[in-house]
């Protein structure tokens, strides 16, 4: 209505129609355009909750270590990122990360009143992946302990379960895939499948459910390849026989499976239990 302010929080978020021309334009379960577009962005009043729970911190550990603040900080930036990172939040961390920035600041010059600026901050921010003001910890020999930042948290839109699919309907790949677990599969299977979004590292094909998977070392252990997530891949059987015979691995010598043809197999289900079949 005429007055007031547009939109509505529900549930820590503000939720508001913008309008849009056709090309970004909002549809109706029909696919027809609507003229707006919905965005989902978290309220005001939770950002300012939450900037006031981290200066309140900041605050009480005006003596403490900068080892100890950042301990008490960072499980708050990333239980509330985190939250958040299903909708449009972008400019509320740049603005958070702003402000925390500038409450560091005032925290570092109240400790050291007779010491530069340029001293100050050479003290308490360091050169990290590019990033010449990350407030951490500067000890030799020893990694650095640094403060996480909002904008880090990268945004993670959901995305709807597909037609009629339910955990219950034993497709093991596709929710692995989803979730990234699945107690019905091994766990480093299914964080594979979720880092790969399904799709086998040779091919690119989308992995169904009726294929063989099989996990390979992108760098073989016959030539000094690690067993790791970093060095693990998941491919389809006969993707992986390609992959093994031209890397000059040593099949079974290598952690890797033979490049030699094997039988094909396949769970199946057998009185509530999983059975791998060999054809």
């Amino acid at each position: 209505m005429e007055g007031e302010k547009p939109g509505f929080d529900f549930l820590c978020f503000n939720i508001r129609q913008f309008p849009k021309g056709k090309h970004q334009s909002g549809k109706n379960t029909q696919g027809e355009k609507l003229g707006f577009k919905t965005i989902i962005t978290p309220s005001q009043n939770k950002i300012k909750v939450h900037y006031d729970h981290i200066a309140r911190v900041i605050d009480a550990q005006k003596s403490a270590p900068q080892a100890a603040l950042i301990k008490r900080i960072n499980p708050i930036i990333r239980g509330w990122a985190n939250y958040y990172a299903t909708v449009v939040s972008k400019e509320a961390y740049a603005e958070l990360d702003d402000l925390v920035y500038r409450k560091l600041v005032a925290w570092a010059t109240h400790r050291h009143p007779k010491k530069s600026k340029s001293w100050v901050s050479k003290k308490y921010w360091q050169s990290m992946g590019g990033n010449n003001w990350v407030f951490a910890t500067r000890k030799e020999g020893t990694s650095p302990l640094r403060l996480l930042d909002h904008a880090d948290t990268p945004i993670l839109r959901h995305v709807k379960v597909k037609g009629k699919s339910s955990p219950y309907d034993a497709n093991l790949v596709y929710w692995s895939t989803r979730m990234g677990n699945n107690p019905e599969m091994p766990t480093r299977v299914s964080k594979l499948l979720k880092r790969q979004k399904g799709k086998c590292a040779h091919c690119g094909l989308f992995f169904r459910e009726n294929d063989v998977i099989e996990i390979d070392h992108k760098i073989p252990k016959s030539q000094g390849g690690k067993d790791s997530y970093d060095n693990w891949q998941l491919l389809h059987r006969h993707c992986h026989d390609t992959k093994t015979a031209n890397d000059g691995s040593l099949g079974n010598q290598s952690g890797c499976n033979s490049a030699k043809p094997k039988p094909s197999k396949k769970l199946e289900r057998v009185e509530d239990k999983w059975v791998m079949r060999y054809a």
